[in-house]
């Protein structure tokens, strides 16, 4: 049984885990397990999403654990995120309800808006033109925001939070909000290490989650010869100093950077692997290297929403 892991502090006081396991692209038939070996080996932060469409079987590995004793329900930090076809206010507590249904549980610890973009509503996750883009929803993302503080307010969620969200949008939110973001969840790696937005955030006391911490290679339009962060020459001379693997060391590196790293794995090693990087420091020197990586490098660009009004990644940060 591994140690749980440190948490941080939101800004609403609640204790949020600084290591999370990352759920996208966990197939169904792995994921449950994944998340059983994750609790065992001592992590207490799940990030999940609708959009990933394996709730039900992440929430079937979280209460395997709880029967077994291994955990209470409160130990146990849960992400969601409301999906850019349920932008539409109508439908945002109902979104809600349909995950804490899949999870099988009462209450999620963190809920967020997963994208600033809406698309078109009831109907695919993906609603198509006969070109093969995607129709959008002209829904404000503000009036999105209203029914998250309506679902704190009805004790369906404790925390609420954005995702992929810029400065702009940020601030738009804040000019109106009752509850402020807890949370901005964007990629961030070596290769984009978002030290503006992050700076931005830090200021207004929001945290950044960063998700794809390894750069995602298992992202299904990687190419061959596209940049890979866990073979780079540089990341593994540092390794090698500190006794540490590749992804130990980018992990460690994100911490002190301040955010809260949520990588993926399905695999039992790795996962403990992953969440063994609180016995060390990396030097400032080490961490002046890492710097000299980012290079706006993003992975993850979302390109169906890119015509979108508010798609978020038009603006420097």
């Amino acid at each position: 049984m591994g140690k749980p892991c440190p948490s941080v502090k939101l800004n609403n006081g609640q204790d949020f885990p600084v290591l999370g396991l990352g759920t996208w692209k966990s197939k169904p038939g792995e994921v449950e397990q994944a998340v059983k070996d994750a609790i065992d080996v001592g992590y207490r932060h799940i990030d999940g999403a609708f959009f990933y469409e394996n709730e039900p079987e992440v929430g079937k590995g979280v209460k395997a654990k709880i029967a077994e004793g291994v955990i209470k329900r409160e130990d146990i930090f849960i992400t969601s995120k409301l999906w850019n076809t349920f932008h539409r206010p109508d439908l945002v507590v109902d979104a809600c309800k349909k995950s804490l249904k899949n999870f099988g549980v009462d209450y999620l610890d963190l809920y967020l808006i997963h994208w600033p973009m809406g698309y078109e509503e009831e109907g695919e996750l993906f609603p198509l033109n006969p070109d093969g883009s995607v129709r959008y929803s002209e829904v404000d993302y503000v009036e999105t925001w209203k029914e998250l503080e309506k679902c704190v307010q009805l004790g369906l969620v404790k925390s609420i939070g954005v995702s992929n969200f810029n400065s702009e949008q940020i601030e738009r939110i804040l000019k109106i909000c009752k509850i402020k973001p807890v949370v901005n969840q964007v990629e961030c790696h070596p290769y984009l290490n978002q030290k503006k937005l992050l700076d931005f955030c830090k200021a207004r006391d929001i945290l950044i989650t960063a998700y794809s911490p390894l750069g995602s290679p298992d992202r299904p339009w990687a190419k061959p010869g596209d940049p890979n962060l866990l073979e780079d020459p540089k990341v593994k001379a540092i390794a090698q100093k500190y006794k540490k693997s590749p992804a130990q060391i980018i992990l460690r590196y994100l911490i002190q950077h301040g955010t809260v790293p949520i990588p993926k794995s399905v695999n039992k090693k790795r996962l403990a692997e992953n969440i063994e990087i609180f016995d060390f420091e990396l030097s400032p020197a080490d961490i002046a290297v890492i710097d000299t990586f980012d290079c706006n490098g993003r992975l993850i660009p979302q390109l169906d929403g890119k015509l979108h009004k508010y798609y978020p990644f038009n603006i420097e940060f």
